[in-house]
C-alpha cells in the first residue's frame, strides 16, 4: 500500500478548507433546527416550485387583501361615528324644537335657534371629518374638506330668503337653494361628485364606502338645522308665529330626517360586518397556506439534530488532529 504524502503548507490549507465547511454545515444545521425548515429548498421539491410558488403568491394576495381590509375597516369606523355624531345632534336639536309652541317665549325660541346653530357647527364638523389623512365624505378627492363653514352657508340662504314673511315661501326658497346646483352644491361642496371606488377586502369580496358630503340624508339633516336658525334671524324680522311654525317644522324634518340617519348607519353597520367577516375568511386562509408551506419545507428536527452531532464531532476530530499536527518537531521525531 502506497502512501502520499503532502506539504505542510498543502495540509494547512486542507484543514482550513475542512473547517470552514464543517463550520457552514454547522450554522446550516443551527438554522434548520432553530426554525424548523429545509435550508436545501431544491433538494426537498426536486427542482419543482410551482407548489411553493402558488402558496407565496396566495399568500402575498392574502397580505394586501389584510391591509386593505384594516384601512377599510378604519375608514367604515370612523365614518360610523361621524353618523353618530350627526344623529345626536338632530335627536337633541328635534326634541328641543318640538316642544315650541303658540305659548314659547321669545327666550325659548331663540334657545332653539342657538341650538340649532351649534348643532349645524357639528355636522359639518362631522362631514369634514377624516382619517389616516383621507377625508371621510369628500368622494375621490380625499385631500379635501368637503364642506364650507356654517357661517357662509347661513350667509347664502339670508340672501335667498331676505324680505320674504310667508312660511311657505321661505321654506320653498331654501329648499330650491339646497336643490339647485348653483346653490349647495357650488357654495357648500367642495369635495368630488365620483364616489370612491369599492375597496377589495378579499377574494371576490369588495366593499362598497361611497358616501359624501351632499348625500340627499346630509343635505336635509343641513336643510331642517338651517331652518331653524332662520325662523329667529334678526335680519329677516319674522314675527313670532312664523317662527314658531319655522322651528316647529324644522323639528318635525329632523324627526323624519333621523330614521333616515339610522339607515345610513345600519348600511355602514352591514358593511363594518362584511370586512369583519372577510378579515377572519383572510385570516382563516392564511392560517391553513402558512402550515401548508411549513409542511413543505418542514425539516426533521431528529434527523437535523443527529446531523449536527455528527458535524461537531467531525469539526473536534478536526482540532484535536491540527493540535497534535502543531507539536511536531524534528526533536520529538528523532
Amino acid at each position: 500500500m502506497s502512501l502520499t504524502n503532502i506539504g505542510d503548507m498543502s495540509f494547512s490549507l486542507m484543514q482550513q478548507t475542512r473547517s470552514a465547511a464543517l463550520k457552514s454545515s454547522m450554522i446550516t444545521l443551527t438554522q434548520e433546527l432553530t426554525t424548523g425548515q429545509t435550508s436545501d429548498i431544491r433538494g426537498r421539491l426536486a427542482s419543482d416550485y410551482s407548489y411553493l410558488t402558488d402558496i407565496d403568491q396566495n399568500l402575498a394576495r392574502l397580505d394586501g387583501y389584510a391591509i386593505s381590509a384594516t384601512e377599510a375597516g378604519l375608514f367604515s369606523s370612523a365614518s360610523q361615528q361621524s353618523l353618530e355624531r350627526i344623529q345626536g345632534v338632530i335627536s337633541t336639536v328635534s326634541e328641543d324644537l318640538l316642544t315650541i309652541n303658540s305659548a314659547s317665549l321669545e327666550v325659548a325660541r331663540l334657545q332653539a335657534s342657538n341650538e340649532a346653530r351649534l348643532g349645524l357647527d357639528t355636522i359639518l364638523s362631522a362631514l369634514n371629518g377624516s382619517v389616516g389623512g383621507r377625508s371621510l365624505f369628500a368622494g375621490t378627492a380625499t385631500d379635501t374638506n368637503p364642506m364650507a363653514s356654517a357661517d357662509t352657508m347661513i350667509a347664502a340662504l339670508q340672501v335667498e330668503v331676505a324680505g320674504m314673511t310667508v312660511v311657505s315661501d321661505i321654506l320653498t326658497a331654501i329648499d330650491d337653494w339646497f336643490a339647485d346646483p348653483a346653490g349647495f352644491k357650488a357654495t357648500m361642496y367642495t369635495g368630488s361628485d365620483d364616489p370612491l371606488s369599492p375597496i377589495q377586502v378579499g377574494a371576490n369580496e369588495q366593499v362598497s364606502l361611497s358616501l359624501r358630503a351632499d348625500d340627499a340624508n346630509f343635505r336635509n339633516a343641513m336643510r331642517n338645522t338651517v331652518v331653524a336658525i332662520l325662523a329667529t334671524d334678526s335680519g329677516l324680522a319674522l314675527d313670532p308665529g312664523t317662527q314658531n311654525i319655522l322651528l316647529r317644522e324644522a323639528g318635525v324634518g329632523m324627526l323624519n330626517n333621523n330614521h333616515a340617519l339610522t339607515g345610513l348607519r345600519a348600511d355602514l353597520g352591514y358593511a363594518e360586518q362584511r370586512i369583519e367577516e372577510a378579515s377572519a375568511r383572510n385570516g382563516a386562509a392564511r392560517t391553513s397556506l402558512s402550515y401548508a408551506r411549513n409542511e413543505l419545507l418542514e425539516a426533521d428536527p431528529f434527523e437535523t439534530a443527529s446531523r449536527l452531532e455528527e458535524v461537531q464531532f467531525q469539526l473536534e476530530s478536526l482540532y484535536a488532529v491540527t493540535v497534535r499536527a502543531s507539536r511536531l518537531s524534528l526533536l520529538s521525531f528523532l
